[in-house]
């Protein structure tokens, strides 16, 4: 798991050892996110798939626990994915195709909290 922090967000990431083994490496991904969830609780969160091609919707919806967590703690959640069909992926969980995007969601979510909305 790879963490980069910076003032409004972290992004999270699975490692080149996760990334090599794709169908085990996902799941040791996803065991220490979980492990370690509770130090990011209080941050906007960003977890970032591109590196992994066409990820699976069910990886996506092992964090719909997480995200729904983060959304009740007034802190936002976004996956970043490609080649996965976005109109699948249930409202509870924002998922962008691109990182910048992802900043752009933490930013205006921010926002919106900030003016009460």
């Amino acid at each position: 798991m790879e963490i980069h922090k910076t003032d409004t967000y972290y992004s999270i990431s699975p490692s080149e050892d996760e990334l090599i083994s794709e169908k085990d490496g996902f799941q040791v991904f996803f065991n220490t996110f979980l492990k370690n969830n509770t130090n990011f609780k209080n941050i906007n969160l960003i977890l970032d798939f591109s590196k992994i091609i066409n990820i699976d919707l069910n990886k996506i919806l092992l964090f719909s626990q997480a995200s729904e967590t983060h959304r009740n703690n007034n802190k936002s959640f976004v996956i970043v994915c490609e080649g996965l069909d976005f109109d699948k992926i249930p409202d509870e969980i924002v998922a962008v195709p691109t990182f910048k995007e992802a900043e752009d969601i933490i930013e205006i979510e921010d926002i919106e909290r900030d003016l009460g909305i």
